[in-house]
């Protein structure tokens, strides 16, 4: 069980920088553009991203070391 959640945990840390990254981008290219609605649209999914790679971090952090658990 502990090693599922470490690895969910992982899974958001990843598909979170992704969904940042490209968040980042297309702010980056609704500015080059000047189309304001694009870095809005840009802007929030790269906050959405940092929030979804927050919650994997604090997964992997309450996940308890092998055997401290009781198993």
């Amino acid at each position: 069980m502990a090693d599922d959640r470490s690895r969910k945990g992982l899974e958001n840390e990843i598909k979170g920088a992704g969904k940042e990254f490209k968040g980042r981008v297309r702010n980056t290219v609704g500015g080059a553009t000047g189309d304001s609605s694009e870095q809005l649209k840009g802007k929030a999914e790269e906050l959405g991203g940092k929030a979804k790679r927050a919650i994997g971090k604090m997964k992997q952090r309450s996940d308890p070391e092998p055997g401290v658990d009781g198993a």
